[in-house]
């Protein structure tokens, strides 16, 4: 995390942010949009104690010098007013508003549990903004090989092999780009390093055996900056998110699905879905390959499409049965 940043942060925030990396072991990425949202929220606080003036913007509103007084000083009602503010003033959908929620009631958990600094938790019965459940957006098994099909390019096989390892193994975008080739193991499984720093093997199938061995016997050796980075850009450095982000939709665009909302992260959706519906894979195995935390994020991958489950329905033997045929016997 920028350091300019955390250091515009009040001294126990940032205490709080360093034990979220150095204790929990979250990610830089995840800490960052925790200490996003808790800037947000004790800036509109301070506004609402009036103690700004009107005219000043926002996103210039000095919370540094916020200590534990202040924050005692927070109540339930505050909480929610800020979540309505956010919808109002900032336009943040029921998504959006309930990571603030998470973010401000953790902080103030740690506040109240972990560090003892409050006797009682004020945002402890803080309730998150409902969210709709959907199904998960993921392509087809032939929408798949139609995309596969259509790499081509200078960068072909890289292209290729990244596509193939995002749709095979669920991988994540920070995790593709993360890898290095020390993470490729000569028993054919590859290495991991997720959210939170939680490490996990993946198996790898004939396709990304396949497609590693294509890509590495033209994958640049000379004048690399991280010599052991897997995926090499044009400029012969590590390859970048906005980059591998690019790639994908290229090839969306080209496959003709650009505009059914795909993006990389359906490509990981697609790689659990269709390992689900074809692999009869269990939901607990299917949770270790994703890398989940938690059980009920990968169960939203046990969905069946509806075609799926009308053929099962109908292949029950009682399905031909009539009502005449049922008295007759």
């Amino acid at each position: 995390m920028n350091n300019t940043f955390l250091n515009s942060m009040p001294v126990l925030v940032q205490d709080y942010l360093n034990y979220l990396i150095s204790t929990k072991g979250k990610s830089d990425l995840t800490v960052q949009g925790y200490a996003l949202d808790i800037q947000i929220f004790f800036r509109f606080m301070m506004i609402r104690r009036g103690l700004v003036s009107k005219d000043t913007p926002f996103d210039k509103i000095d919370i540094h010098a916020l200590d534990l007084d202040f924050f005692k000083t927070v109540r339930l009602e505050d909480a929610y007013a800020f979540l309505a503010y956010c919808q109002r003033e900032r336009g943040n959908n029921s998504a959006a508003r309930a990571r603030k929620a998470v973010s401000i009631k953790r902080f103030y958990r740690y506040l109240s549990l972990d560090q003892r600094y409050l006797e009682k938790n004020p945002l402890q019965d803080l309730e998150s903004p409902k969210l709709k459940k959907s199904q998960p957006k993921y392509l087809t098994l032939d929408q798949s090989k139609d995309l596969l099909q259509c790499v081509d390019g200078n960068f072909r096989e890289r292209d290729y092999c990244i596509l193939t390892l995002f749709l095979n193994c669920g991988l994540r975008l920070s995790e593709l780009v993360g890898l290095n080739l020390s993470d490729i193991r000569s028993d054919n499984t590859m290495h991991i390093l997720g959210k939170g720093n939680k490490e996990r093997t993946v198996y790898l199938n004939n396709a990304c055996q396949s497609a590693l061995r294509r890509y590495l016997q033209v994958r640049p050796a000379d004048g690399l900056q991280d010599r052991n980075a897997l995926f090499i850009s044009r400029n012969h450095r590590r390859i970048s998110v906005r980059a591998v982000q690019d790639i994908v939709e290229k090839f969306l665009k080209k496959a003709g699905l650009s505009d059914q909302g795909f993006s990389v992260h359906k490509l990981r959706h697609t790689a659990a879905t269709l390992m689900y519906q074809y692999g009869q894979v269990d939901v607990l195995l299917l949770k270790e390959i994703l890398g989940h935390e938690n059980l009920s994020t990968t169960e939203i991958y046990t969905h069946v499409v509806d075609s799926q489950l009308r053929s099962a329905v109908e292949a029950n033997p009682l399905s031909g049965l009539s009502p005449s045929d049922a008295q007759e016997n």
